[in-house]
């Protein structure tokens, strides 16, 4: 396994009120990171992408994505829990970093446009996504960050990638995702998908049931929902009242 470039995440003081009363953050204490690929999973609301985003801002990335000379804001939406929380790091720095953040990744695509609309700025920052993310579509987008921007002995945070792929590009994204750490970099994932979460040897972090524990691929909800649904299609469609005719 490669070194890792953060090792631990621990919870240093407790506040009062959000995000502190979402089970899983008031319960932290340390969480030790155990592989170069890290999967937080749960439902809707357990706080695995707050976590995500105070471990980012922790780091120095904006809290709204990019790397970490990009410095812009559009709306303070992040929570102050990254002022709460040390990061354990390990004895080697990367040399590249990103936050992927699905939600506001049009933001940081406008910004590099922005920028590079300016004199001072050449080459053109978005040549090394390979083009304008723009005059792509939002998952052609995502998979130039992937395949273009990203080059190994990197720490990448990425708030559900797949909200912009279609099957086959997440796909796509898990090759790439191997490719980058086996170069030595370490990916820290949010995610509600099953390709995604099957990356073998990951470590999986549910946030379900109010504390953060590790769990298996088989374990999870998403595996176990997505199963269920695929070989119980009509059956689980009629529990939500479909009408099949009957």
């Amino acid at each position: 396994m490669n070194e890792l470039y953060i090792t631990e995440i621990s919870l240093t003081e407790k506040g009062v009120g959000y995000p502190f009363s979402i089970p899983a953050i008031g319960s932290l204490g340390t969480l030790e990171l155990t592989s170069n690929v890290t999967f937080f999973v749960g439902a809707n609301g357990s706080g695995k992408s707050t976590l995500l985003e105070a471990i980012a801002v922790a780091w120095g990335f904006n809290p709204e994505g990019g790397s970490r000379n990009m410095s812009f804001s559009t709306y303070e939406s992040h929570s102050a829990l990254h002022r709460c929380l040390k990061l354990a790091k390990g004895p080697r720095r990367p040399r590249d970093g990103y936050f992927l953040r699905a939600e506001s990744y049009y933001n940081v695509a406008s910004h590099i446009e922005e920028l590079d609309a300016q004199p001072a700025f050449a080459p053109k920052i978005k040549l090394s996504y390979g083009g304008s993310l723009h005059e792509k579509s939002h998952g052609e987008s995502f998979a130039a960050l992937l395949n273009n921007r990203l080059g190994g002995r990197g720490l990448y945070l990425f708030d559900e990638p797949e909200a912009a792929l279609s099957v086959n590009a997440q796909l796509n994204a898990l090759a790439r995702i191997r490719e980058l750490a086996k170069e030595q970099s370490q990916f820290i994932i949010a995610t509600h998908s099953p390709i995604l979460l099957a990356y073998p040897g990951a470590e999986i972090l549910s946030f379900d049931g109010g504390k953060i524990k590790s769990s298996a691929y088989e374990e999870t909800d998403i595996y176990r929902v997505y199963k269920y649904f695929l070989n119980n299609r009509e059956k689980m469609l009629s529990e939500l009242g479909f009408d099949y005719g009957n």
